[in-house]
């Protein structure tokens, strides 16, 4: 800084202040004694624009959509919401939380184990994960990410001036080696992590790795920790949560994925702290999420209107299938739960231009990677059982040599 100020002729601190406004923007990258980097791409430029459009006539895989066959009809839990309207409007000045939205999260979570703590609403699991980032960290703070891990998450990072450090992960979560060493090599002032379904892999937290990790966080307890169970409601995998071990948490659960994207709804709990200030920051900004939509989801709760085990089984018995028949014709490919399975490969676009000439489009592992191999991700939700054995022919035709077993 001290030459670039004498070069320029300016003070040395306008250069600090030009640097801090450049990762504040996400233009610039820090990394301590090994100085500043401009980052490959602004940090405003989404991953969702590495894509391979289908064109009429090709199967797309890529989207990662849920299958709306399986999703329940909005229009009862809607209806209901607008007649407890009709008799109750909310008005400004009202508690942000419906009340008996916050019994039942609450009690889901509960009967699997999260921590007590105060139930906050989000419009969906990355607002949610934003908000929670915005309360603690500052522009150049260090965040443990997983990789491959979802796009958002790797997008959001550096959107708000943070820094990502890649933890790799394999079928049972992230590799409590790698997640040590970035919360004490790197510092990493937080970490995020996906309980079940993780996008793009599949993976799902095991019970010894949960416990594993709980060991590192122990170490660790300033970090905080941001755990996404978005897989609730459609997958039957037992969840292990993090939450508790460190001074600062918070668990966040979409209703995305088994009741409908369009809600924009995500219950959150944490510790009271953490809690505190988001609600406190959100009632400057949107005020609150619809209790409209609250309602809804509350209708669609009550009513049972997701039959949760019968649709985790028709996304685990698509998944498995595909596992399957991957692996009969010799390739290699992870989905422990979820919709989606990742298929390691050694060229991503030579891989994906042959699938799609096989007519299927498919999401590019450069979506979701920092520095682990390439890789495709292949979404099952619209699949049947002769796509299952046609997609899996063409990626067995279209598949290279494979990397080891650990994604990272």
């Amino acid at each position: 800084m001290r030459d670039l100020a004498a070069e320029l002729g300016v003070n040395p601190n306008t250069v600090a202040a030009a640097y801090r406004t450049l990762r504040e923007r996400g233009v610039i990258e820090t990394a301590g004694r090994r100085g500043s980097r401009v980052r490959p791409r602004p940090a405003t430029t989404a991953r969702d624009a590495i894509r391979i459009d289908a064109p009429e006539g090709v199967r797309d895989v890529a989207k990662g959509n849920p299958d709306p066959s399986l999703l329940p009809p909005l229009g009862p839990a809607l209806a209901a919401a607008a007649r407890r309207y009709d008799e109750l409007p909310t008005l400004y000045g009202e508690v942000p939380v419906d009340e008996d939205f916050a019994r039942l999260a609450r009690a889901a979570l509960h009967a699997d184990g999260v921590p007590d703590g105060p139930v906050a609403v989000a419009s969906g699991a990355l607002d949610a994960i934003e908000r929670v980032l915005a309360a603690h960290l500052r522009p150049g703070d260090v965040v443990a990410v997983e990789d491959p891990g979802w796009g958002s998450v790797l997008d959001l990072v550096p959107a708000l001036g943070l820094r990502a450090v890649p933890v790799r992960v394999d079928d049972e979560g992230p590799l409590p080696g790698d997640v040590e060493r970035a919360l004490r090599d790197d510092a990493a002032r937080a970490f995020i992590v996906t309980d079940r379904a993780q996008n793009p892999t599949g993976a799902a937290l095991s019970a010894e790795r949960a416990e594993r990790l709980r060991e590192v966080l122990a170490r660790h307890r300033d970090v905080l920790l941001v755990e996404d169970d978005h897989g609730h409601g459609f997958v039957d995998l037992p969840l292990h949560p993090l939450a508790g071990v460190t001074d600062r948490w918070a668990f966040v659960r979409s209703v995305a994925k088994a009741y409908g994207p369009d809600l924009r709804v995500a219950a959150f709990t944490g510790d009271p702290v953490t809690v505190d200030r988001v609600l406190g920051r959100q009632r400057l900004g949107p005020g609150w999420v619809s209790r409209l939509l609250q309602r809804a989801v509350v209708h669609l709760w009550e009513t049972g209107a997701v039959d949760a085990p019968a649709v985790a089984r028709a996304y685990g018995e698509r998944r498995d299938a595909l596992i399957r028949a991957l692996e009969v014709r010799g390739v290699e490919a992870h989905g422990r739960s979820g919709m989606n399975v990742w298929v390691p490969v050694s060229d991503e676009t030579g891989f994906a231009a042959r699938l799609l000439h096989a007519g299927w489009a498919v999401a590019p592992g450069a979506r979701f990677r920092m520095v682990s191999p390439p890789g495709v991700r292949l979404t099952v939700s619209g699949l049947t059982a002769a796509d299952i054995e046609l997609l899996a022919g063409a990626v067995a035709a279209a598949a290279g040599p494979v990397p080891a077993r650990t994604y990272g």
